[in-house]
């Protein structure tokens, strides 16, 4: 194997660090920077500066943000009523890209996972009950995922919310559009019939 220079190594495994990325897509982007000219490699390496000095947390759902609240606590014609509970900032930009959602969003910054030493108190569900007493939202969606932590994080959230008065309700999952059924696992099949409506 031909050697590396100490530098292309180490930038090789700065990138092989990053989520979704193996060893050959660290090497094509490397060998892309390597080739393109100097200023768009200053312009990536700037944006990613500024990306770390410019963007928080929104102090009020705690979405990504640049000085003071994200665009969408700041937008004054979203519903105030509906309040989309998410795990993750990405979980957002998901539900946005729909268009189906006019509401808020709290962000929990992840989901309940004793294995993975994640517990309640190291998510921002305090803040959300704060945000909930005396406010009126009238619905709380809870949009974790439906993998085993996001359904404990569910489960969880509905026994503190209910008691406020608050309607919780959960996102309808089944089957994927253009799936066929024989090949839908036990729990998407589950979820899709106790899911159906009336046509």
């Amino acid at each position: 194997m031909m050697s590396q220079s100490l530098s292309i190594q180490k930038l090789l495994d700065e990138f092989e660090r990053l989520p979704g990325i193996g060893p050959k897509s660290a090497q094509r982007i490397v060998y892309w920077l390597l080739n393109t000219s100097h200023s768009d490699a200053e312009r990536l390496a700037q944006a990613i500066i500024e990306v770390k000095e410019t963007v928080s947390f929104c102090p009020q759902c705690f979405n990504y943000a640049e000085g003071g609240l994200c665009a969408v606590c700041a937008d004054t014609k979203r519903d105030n009523s509906i309040l989309c509970v998410v795990s993750e900032p990405r979980d957002i930009t998901a539900i946005e890209k729909t268009r189906e959602f006019s509401g808020l969003y709290h962000v929990l910054g992840g989901a309940i996972s004793p294995i993975d030493g994640v517990s309640p108190d190291d998510l921002t569900i305090k803040d959300l009950i704060g945000r909930l007493a005396g406010s009126e939202v009238k619905e709380v969606i809870l949009a974790t995922n439906t993998n085993v932590e996001g359904e404990t994080t569910a489960v969880y959230l509905s026994k503190l919310i209910k008691p406020l008065g608050v309607k919780t309700t959960r996102l309808a999952s089944g089957l994927p559009v253009g799936g066929d059924i024989e090949f839908a696992d036990e729990v998407t099949l589950g979820r899709a019939i106790e899911s159906r409506r009336e046509l």
